[in-house]
């Protein structure tokens, strides 16, 4: 269960990256990564389908998947995918030694949420911070839109 700490831990980090950073404004996955950016945070957008994504803040460059991020250790990850593919993307954040991860309302189920807190696998689940499920601010469980300020003040980043 996520707690005020663990979204202080997630903003501790000193680079960011959004899987499921979207070209179109209307999704959240444009909103959260342009979040990231109003913030004045370093930011990678993850989009395998395109290859730059535009803002008020310019246009970015993305990269197609975790593994091409520049370093992943030093990197917290915000999701905004479909639980099936939140899983695979767990996965890939535990091989790559991703300290945090924030998953964003409607990105996960049980069985993402089992291996985010490192149940229901052979060798155990992911092994960083988690932020997701019931709990922050918004009605649909811990958003980075509605607690992200609160996290970055606990963070000594606002």
């Amino acid at each position: 269960m996520a707690t005020e700490s663990t979204v202080k831990s997630f903003f501790n980090s000193p680079q960011f990256a959004v899987v499921g950073a979207s070209t179109n404004p209307a999704k959240f996955g444009h909103k959260v990564f342009t979040w990231y950016h109003a913030h004045s945070l370093p930011v990678t957008p993850i989009n395998p389908a395109s290859a730059n994504i535009e803002t008020p803040f310019g246009v970015h460059p993305t990269v197609k998947s975790l593994a091409d991020l520049p370093d992943p250790e030093h990197t917290s990850l915000s999701v905004i995918t479909p639980a099936p593919v939140t899983l695979n993307v767990l996965k890939e954040a535990k091989k790559l030694g991703i300290p945090a991860v924030w998953l964003q309302p409607g990105t996960w189920d049980e069985a993402v949420l089992k291996f985010a807190h490192g149940e229901g696998e052979e060798d155990g689940g992911y092994e960083g911070a988690v932020v997701a499920g019931d709990g922050g601010n918004g009605h649909g469980g811990w958003c980075v839109l509605v607690d992200g300020e609160r996290g970055l003040k606990a963070a000594g980043k606002l």
